[in-house]
């Protein structure tokens, strides 16, 4: 019954417990590349100033992460993302937009999402060949009628930009379209590839509750690092169905390098917590979010078992998924198998997705098949 009552609760979630975290050999960021398709804007003296992520990645090789300068630059490029989606969201919310329908505030937020992410890892961490897979592309964006939109996200993006104070650069609407394209790659087994879902949570994000923005790398077809941006999540644990817990400081990061553990942090700037344990049932909220909530725990399993012939997206499961394996999780197919990211765009799995801890991975997975056997006999007897 446990099992059939999981197969139910696809949002259901997962942590594990703290552990000792060994210390790998760490390494220079690399040099900052040249970005022709941007124009760049005059200086002004009076913008506010923030410390480079290489300057951050510097401080960070202390504690050993061979992936320090990425770390760096990819917390600031979600956090840049962040700051956009938090504005379009707050304009969504009090137009009253409550559905998909009206599909273009949720558009200028997926692309002005994509776009920063783009820019921040090519300033700061690029080096030779970019690869970014990412769920959008221009071609809608290139399409008679579609001015407007673009105007907007141009105006959106370049605004951010402006008041985060990071860049001293703008895009015009032809670096606009490049910059989204940038996130076509297929990936593959070989080599680096930044996998990203720039607003994980549709439906959240519409409602003004949780969405992510999801940020992970692929180095030879293994995920070795990730971030989620998690700007209406509380950074204490989740007490209640909705997500929200009133009082708390909300907007919280989530990083994991792999072999260096996870790390759960305030969005606008607060030191890490290492801090990992089952302790509170599952609750159901949307996108990686979840994962992130697990990996600190605030539940104790994440089932998914999506409608049968639906292809599960890269960018849905990279960056979650390091961050609750770094925290001392497991997550696999159905069948107990590794997630394979090295595949291109869409994971090749067996049904299902599940995520818990050691201890209880067993009697899970043996639960869970035992389940989805039952169901394929019974829907073979109608």
């Amino acid at each position: 019954m446990a099992a059939r009552v999981g197969l139910l609760l696809p949002h259901a979630l997962l942590v594990s417990s703290a552990r000792a975290l060994p210390t790998p050999r760490a390494r220079l960021p690399y040099p900052p590349p040249p970005i022709p398709t941007y124009r760049r804007r005059a200086s002004s003296a009076s913008r506010p100033r923030r410390a480079s992520p290489r300057l951050l990645a510097v401080r960070a090789m202390a504690s050993g992460n061979p992936y320090a300068a990425e770390l760096a630059a990819a917390k600031k490029a979600v956090t840049l993302a962040a700051r956009l989606c938090k504005t379009v969201q707050q304009d969504i919310v009090h137009s009253g937009v409550q559905a998909k329908a009206d599909k273009s505030p949720v558009t200028v937020a997926d692309y002005g999402s994509q776009i920063l992410v783009s820019l921040a890892l090519k300033m700061d961490v690029a080096s030779g060949p970019f690869s970014l897979v990412a769920e959008e592309d221009s071609e809608e964006l290139r399409k008679e009628g579609a001015e407007e939109i673009l105007e907007d996200i141009t105006d959106l993006v370049n605004e951010t930009i402006v008041d985060d104070g990071s860049y001293n650069i703008s895009f015009t609407k032809e670096g606009i379209l490049s910059a989204i394209d940038d996130g076509k790659s297929e990936g593959g087994p070989s080599g680096r590839h930044w996998v990203l879902d720039p607003i994980d949570g549709t439906k959240g994000f519409l409602r003004g509750d949780q969405y992510a923005i999801a940020l992970a790398l692929l180095d030879d077809g293994k995920v070795v690092l990730g971030v989620l941006a998690c700007p209406n999540l509380p950074l204490s644990s989740i007490n209640n169905l909705n997500g929200n817990s009133s009082g708390d400081q909300v907007g919280a990061l989530f990083s994991a390098t792999i072999g260096c553990g996870a790390e759960v942090e305030s969005l606008y700037g607060s030191p890490p917590q290492k801090k990992l344990g089952v302790q509170a049932p599952p609750v159901r909220i949307d996108s990686q979010a979840k994962y992130g909530a697990l990996a600190r725990g605030d539940g104790a399993i994440y089932l998914r078992f999506p409608h049968k012939g639906y292809r599960e997206k890269i960018w849905d499961h990279a960056a979650g998924s390091i961050v609750v394996t770094e925290a001392g999780g497991i997550v696999t197919d159905a069948a107990g198998n590794d997630l394979d990211f090295s595949k291109g765009r869409f994971l090749d799995l067996d049904t299902g997705i599940i995520a818990t801890n050691k201890n209880l991975m067993p009697s899970l997975l043996k639960a869970v098949q035992e389940a989805i056997k039952e169901m394929n006999q019974a829907t073979s007897l109608l």
